[in-house]
């Protein structure tokens, strides 16, 4: 346990969440910059560089989608650095990424909205009108959850809570190599598809799913590990409770549309419901 403990002060010293974060500010800065020279090259040389696949050339707006990017590697590495502290503390990490992701998709899309009269109801303008409220209710649902999480009696420590969070910790330290490795395997397939192969599947979003997917496993593990340590109904059924979240939000990238918003109040909504409820089970007993 103290070797672990060790090793985790090691891995997320301050001076290494420093340093992350300021390659993370450096690459998205970076990668602004080479898509804004991008789509200037392709409008004003009729350059075919990858606007044949994406839409992510037909507009300067559209390069705010890199740094994008990059802020929600930083989120997912904060989450991981979180996840020792608490459950709840993670959840409310998920839900601001996905704000975040919805938030990216809304900067890809808005260069494709008609302000023609005529179409102005079209789909691709519905779909922006669902994300742009969607983004507004889930970061009222953040507020809500947070402020849930705030008012909620805090237990003390003791020997065996600090074992079970020692047990997280080795989880955060095994996190921190896959999330580099999720990066560059799907930086690398996404490369490969829009400049090499013939064909592009279109889709964005496989780092957050292969990520929200193994966060779905590492969720059951330490709810399964937790079983060792409480014995508490509520404390159970509140972590089952934000696994159920969780899957929620990783079904809600394989939805397309509405159905794809929907799973995503769905789960932050099932996961404040969850908290609130547990905070009155903890104020009752």
């Amino acid at each position: 346990m103290n070797r672990i403990e060790n090793l985790h002060s090691n891995v997320f010293s301050q001076k290494n969440v420093e340093l992350f974060e300021k390659n993370i500010m450096f690459l998205a800065v970076g990668g602004f910059i080479i898509h804004l020279l991008l789509i200037f090259f392709e409008n004003y040389y009729a350059m075919d560089i990858f606007s044949s696949k994406t839409n992510l050339s037909s507009n300067p707006i559209s390069a705010l989608y890199t740094p994008f990017t990059f802020i929600l590697i930083y989120e997912a590495f904060l989450l991981i650095h979180y996840l020792p502290r608490s459950f709840t503390t993670s959840v409310a990490k998920e839900y601001e990424i996905i704000s975040l992701v919805l938030i990216r998709k809304i900067f890809k899309d808005i260069p494709e909205i008609s302000l023609d009269s005529s179409t102005i109801l079209n789909e691709n303008n519905l779909q922006l009108l669902y994300d742009l409220s969607a983004v507004i209710v889930i970061f009222y649902l953040i507020y809500l959850f947070k402020k849930t999480w705030v008012n909620i009696p805090k237990r003390k420590t003791n020997k065996s809570l600090n074992k079970f969070i020692n047990y997280k910790k080795l989880m955060s330290i095994l996190l921190v190599p896959t999330l580099l490795i999720l990066c560059f395997v799907n930086f690398y397939e996404w490369v490969i598809e829009v400049f090499i192969s013939e064909s592009y599947t279109g889709n964005l979003n496989g780092f957050f799913i292969d990520f929200f997917t193994i966060l779905i496993l590492v969720d059951v593990f330490i709810l399964l590990i937790s079983f060792q340590f409480t014995e508490r109904y509520s404390q159970l059924i509140r972590n089952t409770g934000f696994i159920i979240s969780t899957i929620l939000l990783r079904l809600s990238f394989s939805a397309q549309g509405l159905y794809s918003i929907l799973l995503l109040l769905l789960g932050v909504v099932f996961g404040l419901v969850i908290l609130k409820i547990y905070k009155l089970a903890e104020e009752t007993y």
